[in-house]
């Protein structure tokens, strides 16, 4: 049963990929690129500008590729008013099969969502990574998100640069990103949240029955069994291990499944360590799939806690920026 349900999920996280058109791109520098405008959503009033998403063209040295990003930005980011308003920022995690894409898609509707929010939203390619430092050199994607990614998003927007101002967010793949960043990087992070998360992936071994989509990038990037990157990786080991003292420091977090999810127990599992370990944090079970209808509704809920959770935007210097 467990196979044949995974291999429906990934049947349609495949087939759901058809590209959307693509939006517009820039690679020159911060302090010389040409910002191009597209009107993204519709839940604008009509004496703000339309909010904007761009993607720009990175380079990473510790991945050696091309790792474009795309970027939401809000409604008032270019309005003459805002010219030193610093925003929170929200890195959203695509899922297995993915790509940066995805969330600028017409299958989510996340520009209208968000438009009513004063948060820059960044979405990052992972490829098949699991957001993770492979066992493979060079597949150093965790690494790159917090020594390569972050930086080179906050040289060129006027983004918060400090732990309160940053949240991670994902679906599936990036809901298990999400929360390995919130425990692995706490320092970073002042939220984290899941949906429908592929949070047992490091301890997935290769002779499980798991659908042929999934096995190949669980190989390459955790080995075989008991590695030192699945150890690592783990995200039930990392919370299990972890001080009273040091529970405090952790991001909130938020995880959320659907009940017709077969992955929903591992949602359900993380949400009891979490309690057995008194990590706060808000779990919760809807009707729903693992689909792209159930994640264009979730995140909405996922954007209202986040507003809760991180510092608004504020005035400060922002000289160089644009």
């Amino acid at each position: 049963m467990f196979l044949l349900l995974a291999l429906l999920l990934f049947s349609n996280v495949a087939l759901a990929q058809t590209p959307a058109a693509t939006p517009p791109s820039h690679d020159a520098q911060p302090d010389a690129q040409k910002t191009t405008t597209t009107a993204v959503g519709s839940a604008v009033k009509k004496d703000e500008q339309p909010r904007r998403y761009e993607t720009v063209r990175f380079e990473s040295k510790l991945v050696g590729a091309a790792l474009p990003y795309n970027v939401l930005l809000p409604a008032d980011y270019k309005r003459a008013a805002s010219k030193a308003k610093r925003y929170p920022v929200i890195y959203l995690l695509h899922g297995l099969g993915g790509s940066a894409n995805d969330w600028v898609s017409a299958r989510a509707r996340l520009a209208e969502h968000a438009a009513s929010y004063p948060f820059i939203v960044i979405i990052p390619e992972g490829r098949d990574s699991w957001y993770t430092d492979g066992a493979v050199p060079n597949e150093k994607f965790e690494t790159y998100l917090i020594e390569e990614l972050i930086p080179d998003v906050e040289r060129r927007f006027r983004a918060i640069a400090s732990r309160e101002g940053r949240g991670v967010a994902g679906l599936s793949m990036g809901g298990y990103g999400a929360l390995k960043f919130g425990l692995k990087h706490p320092e970073t992070f002042a939220f984290a949240a899941s949906m429908s998360g592929a949070l047992r992936a490091a301890s997935w071994l290769p002779d499980e029955s798991l659908p042929k989509f999934v096995k190949p990038s669980i190989e390459r990037v955790y080995g075989g069994a008991d590695t030192p990157v699945r150890r690592d990786n783990d995200i039930f080991r990392l919370a299990r291990e972890l001080k009273p003292e040091r529970v405090a420091s952790l991001p909130y977090f938020y995880l959320d499944c659907g009940t017709e999810d077969f992955l929903i127990s591992n949602s359900r599992d993380f949400s009891a360590l979490l309690i057995e370990k008194k990590i706060p944090h808000e779990y919760r079970e809807l009707p729903g799939t693992h689909s792209w209808p159930y994640w264009d509704r979730q995140v909405q809920e996922v954007l209202k806690i986040a507003a809760q959770k991180l510092a608004p935007a504020r005035e400060a210097k922002a000289a160089g920026l644009r």
